[in-house]
């Protein structure tokens, strides 16, 4: 982490904070509000404190690391060149000259370095021991970033686990809640390798060993989160990209393997046969995830350099660090992702999709019904398995990061009859879907030709609006988005009273004025905020409930849900800053926002 604290130094994208700051909220929402900056840095804390616990840190605290593309490319290079050495070994085919038997052996003995190396003895990582008792979670400045969150969380742990045979290896990123009793919840989701390493061990009647690094390298952090296939160590992926292995030394209580660079190194065992509640949290959705039994590990050692420096993130409403990561994300793994889809040129996760919620994907499309294959694969591969919304495009489409051009496209090429509606998994920390983890699937086919008719008389929307009041008195307000296109876009806002499939039936007789039609509530939401409505309204639907459809006019439900809808789980709050927070950091010249900037990120 010093390290990489003088590389941010030396691009300048480095804020460093002197002001004494609480751990508790303040310090995350200075990360939270500063990552949003279009110009944003990491924020080096360097005077943190425990005021509830009236409790002072010697260590600093890093957030922000992967704070912008450029720091992405610092730490971890650039995601283009990256996957063209991945696609080049992909393709590798056997050498027939001498020059190329060369070139292909130098591609081959370059991979021993993505073995990882064990080292002998200790590493930085285990300068300072602190065993049993000695071995305080509260002796860290773990954060607390938001005022409904179940306890402090450690927000960027390496988790490192292994198979109980030994054999396979998995780095992770979950969050990891802090309790009284020096123990750590281990939110590994149903789908995570570690997850399937726990039932073993469970199967078994034995613990189950676990380190968690915290700092080092921010390579690892990227790994930890990179889509790997089950049973690929992440840590090859590190020797890959670096060139260089991954060197690693034994843990001193159990037998897992970690970077002998971390900061720190917290380990201890799995008791299987325990669970405990773990959340609420504010996660990366922008919503609370709520309430729910996972296993926690008992801490038998914390180890750490003489110097340590903290390593946290923030998580919330988009946009987020994990906007940088997932971009390289993106990029690297574009290759490998070919290999499933083969006709696939480039897809785009973006940020206020929250990645799992929608996908943008170019194609060549050959025959009639391709996309709709090309969604089936993408729906049956790893991570992939997880989006809710896809949308495809053909390769004559603008550059898919291009907002407002490949808006254009899609709503020039939407057609009723090409879209298709299934049902699959989703991701553990969905909350829309009328069961958990698994729910509606919505994919768009807009490879073909821009269709020939807009079928609609469009309306000004002050009279459009009067015409649906004159109604139902539910319809608040309404913003119509794309009118020079074929599909032009139309949101409204309502004071939820019962299904919004009533209020779909109630609108027909205005239909000739309407093709798509989005629906959210009246609270929480700004019509005029586009980004922040496509965030709201992929996290609200499931396209198996939520998407409604008479003649050529197609319907979505972005409000909350309720029994209204015969939703039975419990609907989760928005991930919200504290006013009183945001107003002293404010007041104390910490932070230097506008209203607009408040109002903009829907900070509360």
């Amino acid at each position: 982490m010093r390290k990489a604290i003088e590389l941010l130094k030396k691009h300048n994208l480095l804020k460093i904070i002197d002001d004494e700051l609480d751990i508790n909220l303040e310090v995350p929402h200075v990360a939270y509000v500063e990552v949003k900056r279009p110009d944003s840095k990491a924020v080096l804390f360097t005077n943190v404190v425990d005021k509830k616990n009236n409790k002072k840190f010697k260590e600093p605290v890093l957030m922000n690391v992967f704070c912008n593309e450029e720091a992405v490319k610092l730490f971890i290079g650039d995601g283009n060149k990256i996957a063209a050495e991945i696609e080049s070994l992909l393709k590798l085919k056997p050498p027939v000259t001498f020059s190329e038997k060369l070139s292909t052996f130098g591609k081959l003995f370059s991979l021993k370095n993505t073995i990882p190396k064990k080292l002998k003895g200790k590493g930085e990582c285990q300068e300072v021991i602190k065993l049993g008792n000695d071995a305080k979670l509260s002796d860290l400045p773990v954060i607390t970033t938001w005022e409904e969150d179940g306890g402090p969380f450690i927000t960027m742990g390496q988790v490192y686990t292994q198979s109980l045979n030994g054999e396979l290896k998995n780095l992770g990123m979950y969050r990891l809640q802090v309790f009284p009793d020096n123990t750590l919840g281990m939110h590994w989701q149903i789908h995570k390798d570690s997850n399937h390493f726990f039932h073993e061990y469970k199967k078994a009647g034995k613990k189950m060993p676990v380190s968690i690094g915290i700092g080092g390298d921010p390579m690892y952090i990227w790994c930890g989160q990179a889509p790997l296939p089950i049973g690929v160590f992440e840590l090859m992926l590190y020797g890959f990209v670096r060139n260089s292995p991954a060197r690693l030394v034994k843990s001193i209580t159990n037998d897992i393997w970690v970077p002998e660079d971390n900061d720190y190194i917290i380990e201890g065992f799995v008791d299987t046969s325990k669970l405990k509640i773990e959340g609420p949290f504010g996660d990366h959705t922008g919503y609370y995830t709520l309430e729910e039994e996972f296993p926690f590990m008992e801490v038998s050692a914390i180890t750490s350099k003489k110097d340590p420096v903290f390593l946290a993130t923030v998580v919330g409403k988009p946009p987020l660090e994990d906007k940088y990561m997932g971009y390289a994300t993106e990029r690297i793994f574009l290759p490998l992702l070919k290999t499933t889809a083969p006709d696939l040129i480039d897809y785009y996760m973006p940020e206020n999709g929250v990645y799992h919620n929608l996908i943008l994907a170019k194609i060549n499309s050959f025959y009639p019904g391709h996309a709709n294959q090309m969604m089936h694969a993408f729906w049956g591969v790893g991570q992939m398995s997880f989006v809710k919304h896809a949308i495809f495009v053909n390769n004559d489409a603008p550059k898919l990061t291009s907002h407002d051009e490949i808006i254009r496209y899609i709503l020039n090429r939407i057609n009723i009859e090409d879209i298709l509606v299934t049902k699959g998994v989703v991701d553990h920390l969905d909350h829309s879907s009328p069961k958990f983890a698994v729910g509606g699937k919505l994919g768009l086919d807009c490879t073909g030709d821009e269709i020939q008719e807009l079928g609609i008389t469009l309306l000004e929307d002050t009279e459009l609006l009067n015409k649906m009041q004159n109604i139902t008195n539910e319809i608040r307000s309404l913003k119509q988005y794309y009118k020079d296109t074929k599909n032009p876009i139309c949101v409204i806002s309502v004071d939820k009273k019962r299904s919004q499939k009533y209020i779909f039936e109630d609108l027909k007789p205005l239909f000739p004025h309407i093709k798509i039609l989005v629906i959210v509530d009246e609270k929480a939401n700004d019509l005029e905020n586009p980004y922040m409505l496509i965030w709201r309204v992929t996290n609200n639907i499931d396209s198996n409930r939520d998407l409604f459809i008479e003649g050529n006019t197609l319907c979505l439900d972005g409000t909350n849900k309720n029994s209204f809808d015969n939703f039975s789980r419990r609907w989760p709050g928005d991930v919200n800053c504290t006013k009183e927070v945001i107003n002293s950091l404010r007041s104390r010249k910490i932070i230097d926002v506008d209203d607009e900037f408040i109002k903009t990120y829907q900070l509360y």
